[in-house]
């Protein structure tokens, strides 16, 4: 039997309440036989019996589907009652009644909550029996919506155990890959930038002073690479950017965040016009990680002979941050995607790294209550960050 089919038979039989059923359905009607049936266009199956009359099927058992009532039902979807075949003016010449020697029989379709039909549960005797009355079909009917009921359960229950099976096996796996990122790999790159800080306070002639740069500078950008990978990690893993909110007062930091990048890239000129003498509610580690992200988005794709525009300050009761350049416009299709992790705002060679800068921006702005926007022309290309003030904070 495949594997699916064997399932749905096994499915029934974990329905506790299914041998009741046919007990209440061969004591109710006088019938000597009554199963639940898994019918396929090709397969009849018995998924579970009561058998008083030594018709001889077991659970698992089979018929063949064609010889069957219960291949006509699959298709119609509607029950079929019959009180006594020799005498039943569409049943009289049927080959069933008289292949499985039966004169009353009584089946109802079992359909599931999305309308796949499941089987029967049907039931049949030698002798004619009074089936056709109100009282019996809504029976049929009523047991029929139960089992189905209890399929679609089953099915819920089982797949939300799978869900939390692989939910414990993702959260191991976060924190497996959370910890080999900040300590196995961070704590040797911090070793090796520790030395070339050292190197670099060693009197050195120019050529072993450039490499001592080289290696701090790499250690510095693999060291930034493995932060985003951790934020990677927290927000698609875990349950999201951690951030820290309480007042603070952002201009030093963020004046701190342009510093640094102007050092690396001092070819580069970096117009900032910042507003920010109150405190703002916000966790500024990761305020100043945003505004870094996004200049240097900028400087990656901006032209390089125009410079960077930052502004920063409250406005309309909103905190803000916008960071614009010139240069080419960021595609409407890329735009779609922008914030993904792993899309870079552009597909030239060369630039960018493993585009999750916007990406963690996105992130920060979220947990943070605002919104991160941009808007792409030939003239400009600007990201803005926006996030309301709360009546808890401070500026108002």
């Amino acid at each position: 039997m495949p594997n699916d089919l064997q399932a749905d038979v096994d499915a029934v039989s974990r329905i506790e309440a299914v041998p009741t059923i046919l007990e209440v359905v061969c004591r109710t009607t006088g019938m000597g036989f009554a199963a639940v049936a898994r019918v396929t266009e090709d397969r009849w199956i018995a998924c579970s019996v009561r058998d008083e009359i030594a018709f001889g099927l077991q659970p698992g058992g089979e018929l063949k589907v064609e010889t069957t009532i219960c291949d006509e039902i699959r298709q119609n979807r509607e029950a079929v009652i019959i009180n006594h075949a020799d005498e039943d003016e569409v049943y009289c010449r049927h080959p069933t009644p008289a292949m499985y020697g039966f004169q009353s029989y009584i089946s109802m379709p079992v359909t599931l909550r999305d309308g796949t039909f499941f089987g029967t549960l049907c039931a049949i005797d030698p002798r004619p029996a009074k089936l056709n009355t109100p009282e019996t079909i809504g029976m049929f009917k009523l047991f029929a919506e139960l089992i189905a009921f209890q399929i679609d359960a089953n099915e819920r229950l089982a797949a939300s155990e799978a869900s939390l099976f692989d939910e414990r096996n993702t959260s191991v796996l976060r924190d497996q890959f959370i910890a080999v990122l900040g300590h196995d790999l961070r704590n040797p790159l911090h070793a090796v930038s520790s030395a070339a800080e050292m190197l670099e306070r060693t009197p050195l002639d120019e050529r072993a002073m450039r490499f001592a740069r080289l290696i701090k500078a790499a250690a510095d950008r693999a060291s930034a690479l493995i932060e985003n990978l951790m934020d990677l990690a927290r927000g698609r893993l875990g349950g999201g950017i951690p951030a820290n909110r309480k007042p603070e007062v952002l201009e030093p930091a963020l004046m701190h965040v342009l510093a640094e990048l102007r050092t690396t890239s001092p070819d580069r000129v970096i117009d900032a016009q910042l507003s920010l003498t109150e405190p703002v509610n916000c966790d500024v580690g990761r305020i100043s990680q945003l505004l870094s992200n996004l200049v240097a988005n900028a400087l990656a794709y901006g032209r390089r002979d125009a410079p960077i525009q930052v502004r920063a300050g409250v406005f309309d009761g909103n905190f803000e941050i916008s960071v614009s350049n010139t240069g080419d416009p960021i595609p409407p299709t890329a735009l779609e995607h922008l914030f993904e992790p792993f899309f870079p705002a552009t597909h030239q060679s060369g630039q960018g790294g493993l585009g999750l800068g916007l990406y963690i921006a996105s992130e920060i702005a979220k947990v943070h209550g605002g919104t991160l926007l941009v808007a792409s022309s030939p003239d400009e290309t600007r990201f803005t960050f926006r996030m309301p003030l709360g009546a808890s904070d401070p500026i108002r």
